[in-house]
């Protein structure tokens, strides 16, 4: 099996990717709480398949993940799989109380990180075994894994009665106006 090879990381390099990067999440927190706010109370336990997550645990995932994620980036040390049930398993019990605990809990999650040095921004963080990175590169990681969520649950609101609201633009329920 071939692998790619890194190339050689500065800490400026570190740093400068970790600004920009939580810049990047910071600007997404706006369309992934709209999106879950989007979600009808009345039709939280939609899937569309029954393999599939309902509604409100994809916003719960969505939530939780992005603000644990970056915690455990901090921290340098990411929760078991034991650690992560146990924090998941009495979640907010209402759409507009994931809401408000997302947009309550990301600004802290944000900061934690914002205040790694860089030399703990290159600490290699293990990865369920998965991967070994550099702090830093997890956070990109992060951000497409909300985005990535974010799409799956933004899929389900026009099945279930809901409009969806403008992500990177217009959507045909709410048009860009520029």
């Amino acid at each position: 099996m071939a692998t790619a090879t890194m190339p050689q990381i500065t800490t400026e390099f570190a740093t400068t990717s970790r600004d920009f990067a939580l810049a990047s999440i910071d600007r997404e927190k706006t369309a992934t709480k709209r999106v879950i706010e989007a979600i009808p109370e009345n039709k939280k336990t939609w899937k569309p398949d029954e393999k599939a997550k309902t509604a409100e645990e994809l916003a719960w995932h969505i939530a939780s993940v992005e603000v644990g994620f970056l915690h455990g980036i901090a921290k340098l040390n990411f929760a078991t799989m034991a650690e992560e049930e146990e924090a998941h398993k009495n979640p907010p019990k209402t759409i507009a109380e994931i809401a408000k605990w997302y947009e309550a809990n990301l600004p802290a999650a944000l900061a934690a990180v914002q205040k790694m040095t860089a030399q703990q921004l290159m600490t290699p963080i293990d990865f369920y075994g998965a991967f070994n990175f550099p702090a830093f590169m997890y956070l990109d990681f992060c951000r497409v894994h909300s985005i990535h969520h974010r799409g799956w649950l933004a899929s389900y609101l026009r099945p279930m009665g809901s409009k969806c609201p403008s992500i990177y633009g217009g959507s045909a329920d709410e048009p860009w106006n520029g």
